[in-house]
């Protein structure tokens, strides 16, 4: 008898630590981050290329990348959603996931998750295949006043900054943003393969999805959405080609709903620790993209305040009822 009581308590001490081990984030072991698109687009290779800097920040951190493509992020964000209380789970996302979530009334939104960091700012870059007619913007704008239903324009999710850029872009030129021909895809790969292929005149999206076939000559850049010209691309700014738009698409990790303090802080310092790795920082300049490190009350404030602001702007662009 008193072997079966020692062995019980012993049972429940082990099946008590698991619990806490479990409702805190178990640490920092062991991660798993979403990918909430098709392989070949931003979150994706944001996702895998935290991953190595996670590695290089931490050897001994085991971290799996997955992939839950599907309307905007709603479908991985929807699965997040469901593991409330997981502090061994991040989600990459952005500013397209802020704008699918209204343009497809999602049932759920980002406050059911925990923010844990802004990661990186990027601009955008507006693409054509190496055979095209478009040799300017201003060629672009042209036809989109002669039909722009002939123009299909190639991007992310619909709502999504892709989709957002095209409608700002075409309200620019003259033309009703809700007549823009967007063919919305679950990955940059996709769309590349839609650019390539023939089946769409013109690409939009982050720089440094498109910049190594620009180089290559497959593409040709007509122009990206940042204030100035960029070092990294050989392209005119939009208003350089007569289009007055900037935007800026950026990304983060949010994690569960449900975590207490303690996960919530380990996952912030694992990512911190990640952010502030030389590989992390190499990726960032090789990529083109805008270091916006951000945690804490600011990105939580910051998320609201992205929310009501993309929330105007697609509404404006007829996007949403």
């Amino acid at each position: 008898m008193r072997r079966s009581l020692i062995f019980a308590a012993a049972l429940l001490v082990a099946v008590t630590g698991c619990g806490a081990q479990s409702s805190s984030g178990g640490g920092t072991s062991a991660i798993k981050i979403m990918a909430p698109a098709a392989p070949g687009g931003g979150w994706d290779t944001t996702s895998r290329t935290a991953e190595q800097a996670f590695k290089s920040a931490d050897p001994n951190l085991k971290v799996e990348v997955y992939n839950v493509p599907g309307a905007g992020g709603t479908i991985g964000l929807t699965q997040l959603v469901g593991e409330k209380g997981n502090g061994n789970l991040l989600m990459t996302m952005g500013l397209v996931m802020v704008g699918a979530i209204e343009q497809n009334k999602s049932q759920v939104t980002l406050a059911e998750t925990t923010p844990i960091a802004k990661l990186t700012e990027e601009y955008e870059i507006v693409v054509v295949p190496a055979n095209s007619p478009f040799k300017t913007l201003q060629d672009l704008a042209n036809a989109w006043r002669t039909d722009p239903a002939k123009v299909a324009v190639a991007g992310g999710s619909a709502g999504g900054t892709d989709h957002i850029l095209a409608g700002l872009m075409a309200k620019a030129a003259g033309v009703d943003p809700k007549l823009v021909n967007y063919i919305a895809h679950s990955g940059g790969g996709e769309a590349l393969n839609s650019l390539l292929g023939g089946k769409v005149a013109i690409g939009i999206s982050g720089i440094g999805e498109f910049a190594e076939h620009v180089k290559s000559g497959k593409l040709r850049a007509l122009g990206v959405s940042s204030p100035d010209r960029l070092q990294s691309i050989d392209a005119p700014t939009l208003k350089e080609g007569g289009l007055d738009v900037e935007l800026a698409n950026w990304r983060g990790f949010v994690a569960p709903g449900g975590l207490d303090d303690a996960a919530r802080q380990s996952l912030t310092d694992l990512v911190t620790k990640m952010h502030d790795s030389a590989a992390w920082k190499d990726a960032v300049a090789k990529n083109g993209w805008i270091d916006v490190f951000q945690t804490g009350q600011p990105f939580a404030d910051y998320l609201n305040s992205e929310a009501a602001r993309v929330k105007g702007i697609i509404a404006e662009m007829g996007l949403v009822s």
